[in-house]
């Protein structure tokens, strides 16, 4: 007969190599992604939040004056997620010929 202990190192050793893999793999897929501002995130989200709530209450409302003002609502939040999903403008580069402070 085999040794048993043998059999549960081996199993051991490739659950272990596995793992090292699994990691690797979520380390080149994070670097990958593109590092966003937390703070832009945190303002979408709470813009879709705010999105959601606004589209239950015209859902409900039956009065046509607030209704036209959530439907305003709407409109500003969708422009401001607009913004913040643009991508931001380069920065300007220092005129010719002039040069930063040392």
């Amino acid at each position: 007969m085999g040794d048993a202990g043998e059999g549960l190192i081996d199993a051991d050793t490739r659950l272990q190599e596995r793992m090292d893999e699994l990691e690797e793999e979520r380390k080149a897929a994070r670097s990958k992604r593109p590092v966003e501002d937390p703070e832009k995130v945190r303002q979408r989200e709470s813009l879709k939040l705010a999105r959601a709530e606004m589209q239950q209450q015209l859902a409900r409302t039956e009065h046509p004056a607030r209704k036209g003002q959530i439907e305003q609502a709407l409109v500003e939040i969708d422009r401001r997620l607009t913004s913040i999903s643009a991508p931001n403008p380069p920065e300007k580069a220092n005129p010719a010929g002039k040069k930063g402070k040392k």
